[in-house]
């Protein structure tokens, strides 16, 4: 660990974490077909990166999913969940697995899922919808999977939460519904510019005032960027990057474009946390640092250990004023995330 770098992590649970500027890093999970060594490497190099990594507090794994246009699912990682408990175990940290509930009928498959991950020990969940809105998915809304599988995952001492998408209208709305029903956190899609966010995280805290009930830790995810195949892969996935953001990464020497990228994820988490300060705002805030593809997974890493850095100087506990404690597709980055 570096010199003067304190890991707070060592010692706080996943629980107390989330009021206290979490911390998570999300990595690509390993192909459905990959196996033996091929997957041994894979889940080593992202152990070491983890260990070398102060101020983390857990690993979020997406589920990769494509759908057809009758919304049928087809899983490019297969089941995540045992490359999760693989890497909790390894590296010493909670794992949240991802899940697309839309596909999954609640009495014979959703319910089932969520029992036989908590008795793998993995007892944190990001449950997320369907890419679309006009498909009648044999599962249910994100708002009724928290009311059904909340029981199940408190149960077992975990918590679960949601994905957050500051451009869709009525979103601070949607945040107070899932919160209502059990959303203890939510992950954003990548991020490249702070108003949206700013005013997202405005409004659910108003809302949440009204409604008398403390806001869920709001975590803004950030991903390196290294070319235009990046940026159209993102746009892809769903995220959105006004072009402004688009060429202060891409314009100029393109072996910086990463650490351009970098500096505008720094610089949107800066802008987002001062307005938070300024304008008394009690959402309690954190970072997620996505790893887009597998080439990838040095500058996520580069990226993690800034962000620990730039963490690390943050206060541990509750930061706002008047706060109480506070997958991939088109849809919502690399899981299929949805209403």
């Amino acid at each position: 660990m570096p010199p003067g770098w304190i890991d707070v992590t060592a010692h706080r649970t996943f629980s107390e974490s989330l009021s206290s500027t979490p911390l998570f890093f999300e990595p690509v999970p390993p192909p459905a077909r990959v196996h033996g060594s091929r997957l041994e490497e894979r889940v080593g190099a992202v152990v070491d990166l983890m260990r070398k990594t102060p101020r983390l507090d857990a690993i979020d794994v997406p589920e990769l999913v494509d759908e057809n246009h009758e919304g049928k699912p087809h899983y490019r990682s297969g089941d995540v969940r045992e490359f999760a408990r693989v890497l909790a175990e390894r590296a010493d940290r909670p794992a949240v697995v991802n899940k697309v509930v839309a596909y999954l009928p609640p009495s014979d498959g959703l319910e089932r899922w969520a029992e036989e991950t908590a008795a793998q020990g993995l007892r944190y969940a990001v449950l997320v919808g369907g890419a679309s809105r006009y498909i009648p998915y044999p599962g249910p809304s994100v708002v009724d999977a928290n009311r059904l599988l909340r029981p199940i995952f408190q149960k077992a001492g975990g918590a679960i939460g949601n994905i957050a998408i500051p451009q869709r209208t009525g979103e601070p709305h949607r945040m107070l519904s899932k919160t209502r029903v059990g959303a203890r956190f939510f992950t954003t899609q990548i991020l490249f510019d702070a108003d949206l966010v700013v005013q997202m995280i405005r409004r659910y805290d108003l809302l949440c005032r009204q409604a008398a009930i403390p806001p869920a830790s709001v975590l803004l995810s950030f991903a390196p960027v290294a070319d235009e195949d990046d940026v159209e892969f993102i746009r892809w996935l769903g995220a959105d990057i006004p072009e402004t953001a688009e060429r202060a990464i891409l314009e100029g020497d393109d072996a910086e474009a990463v650490r351009r990228s970098e500096e505008r994820a720094l610089e949107v988490w800066a802008t987002v946390t001062r307005a938070a300060r300024e304008e008394e705002i009690t959402v309690p805030l954190g970072v997620n640092v996505e790893q887009v593809s597998a080439r990838h997974l040095e500058p996520a890493g580069e990226l993690l250990r800034q962000f620990a850095e730039r963490l690390s100087d943050a206060p541990t506990g509750p930061t706002h004023a008047r706060g109480v404690g506070s997958v991939r597709s088109r849809e919502e980055t690399s899981a299929v995330r949805g209403p």
